[in-house]
């Protein structure tokens, strides 16, 4: 859309006592991204020309996390805990040149789309209204603010459960908080607030009235309720990842993806899978990972920040952390763990390994129980395995190590140099065989038994 030069604030001060949590509510997360991340996102498509976050006080992890998210996004401080009008004033004063519309936002409401906020702040691009709301209608609206509309759909005022008559109180059109404003209409409404109520707070709804009463033209834009829920309790928030995964599960599905059992595959805000990808049940993406197409994620699988090429087969029980790179053709068995790893073109990982720090050459193969040994309690080294190299089973390569292109590990080898193209190393003990032994052993140990 075009830019609307509009100012975007972020209310993002309240503590989450309910949550229960040290965390602050805003740094919880669904699919992998904050609360305040996924508000953030929704509202990148409205080319905001500022971007505000008002925070509370001794809420450095939730500026960071803002700074982290968007570096151009301002943070303010409400210092006292005075209500939405007083945390939109805190923000105001924060930035400089304020665009023509301002748009109040809430950070703990994640399921917000952007073509929401775009139809919402249209109605101001087009000259419809002068503020706009978003609204919702409840399913159970008690406890919500209602929406009083006149004969011609206009707002005229928002009626708190507390204030409500009998009659209004059976609309079910409800406040979700979310509103545009003109910008000279809003710093109007702002220095017109008292707090003159029960809990002594300054409510950014009560501008509504006071526009009113001015002749503003205010309207309202509905959603479904499920988009502007809020979250104040670990079961809200459980309840938004489960909305969240089913639209994240359609998505990819719609795209070509096949989800055997899609309710058992969780995947993260930023997951990016090719067509004719399929994925097994009970699987589960940490947020970094794409796939190409054509490959395979079986069961029971987890995959994070890993880089996944075509017709590669993962799993089942593999674990990919982040660094890995598993490139076109390549097998990664059950019970094998990559991290910092390329496995390149066609080469095979397929059973009981560990691969850290490393490169795994084309073609090659890594039997089962091979361990790359990559840290020695200081630091981390590298092990490089190059093309068609053959590793038996049971190997431990001791870090930093080469193997030559082509050369063969024996079976149970513990390897600390580095071996040429297309050798064969062997660091296994003599094999001996002493006939009989067995038996007599057990003859001492039953004849000791008997004695006693």
């Amino acid at each position: 859309m075009a830019n609307l030069n509009c100012t975007l604030l972020i209310l993002a001060a309240g503590k989450g006592t309910r949550m229960k949590s040290s965390k602050p509510k805003v740094l919880h997360e669904i699919a992998g991204l904050s609360l305040i991340g996924h508000v953030l996102a929704a509202s990148h498509v409205l080319n905001a020309n500022k971007q505000c976050v008002v925070i509370g006080p001794d809420m450095d992890d939730v500026a960071a996390e803002i700074k982290k998210l968007n570096s151009n996004a301002v943070t303010a401080i409400q210092t006292q805990q005075l209500g939405t009008g007083d945390a939109v004033k805190a923000g105001l004063a924060a930035i400089q040149d304020v665009g023509e519309t301002v748009l109040v936002l809430y950070g703990d409401t994640p399921l917000i789309k952007p073509d929401t906020l775009v139809q919402l702040c249209e109605m101001l691009q087009s000259g419809s209204a002068d503020i706009a709301l978003l609204g919702f209608h409840a399913d159970n609206p008690h406890g919500y603010g209602r929406l009083i509309l006149d004969q011609s759909d206009n707002l005229t005022a928002i009626r708190e459960q507390a204030d409500a008559s009998e009659q209004e109180s059976q609309i079910d059109l409800c406040n979700s908080g979310i509103m545009v404003f003109k910008t000279q209409l809003l710093q109007t409404c702002l220095e017109a607030l008292t707090a003159d109520n029960a809990n002594n707070e300054y409510y950014l709804t009560d501008c509504i009235e006071i526009a009113s009463k001015q002749g503003a033209k205010i309207t309202v834009v509905t959603c479904p309720e499920t988009e502007v829920q809020g979250i104040n309790t670990q079961a809200q928030l459980a309840t938004c990842e489960a909305v969240m995964q089913t639209r994240l599960r359609a998505h990819v599905m719609a795209n070509g993806t096949t989800l055997l059992d899609p309710d058992s595959v969780y995947l993260s805000f930023d997951t990016k899978i090719a067509a004719d990808v399929v994925i097994e049940p009970n699987v589960i993406f940490a947020p970094g990972v794409s796939i190409g197409r054509g490959t395979t994620i079986r069961g029971f699988s987890h995959l994070e920040g890993a880089e996944i090429g075509e017709n590669v087969a993962i799993g089942p029980f593999a674990r990919l952390r982040p660094g890995a790179k598993i490139k076109q053709n390549a097998k990664i068995g059950n019970f094998v763990e990559v991290k910092a790893a390329t496995i390149e073109e066609g080469a095979k990982v397929n059973h009981l390994s560990y691969i850290g720090d490393a490169r795994v050459g084309s073609g090659a193969n890594v039997g089962a129980g091979t361990i790359t040994c990559n840290y020695d309690g200081f630091a981390k080294h590298f092990t490089d395995i190059g093309k068609h190299a053959f590793i038996g089973s049971n190997t431990a390569l001791v870090a930093p190590v080469k193997i030559g292109d082509g050369a063969i590990i024996g079976a149970g080898s513990v390897v600390a140099d580095n071996v040429e193209a297309n050798a064969l190393a062997i660091t296994r003990a003599k094999f001996v065989v002493k006939a009989n032994w067995a038996e007599n052993f057990r003859n001492v140990q039953i004849e000791r038994k008997t004695k006693k």
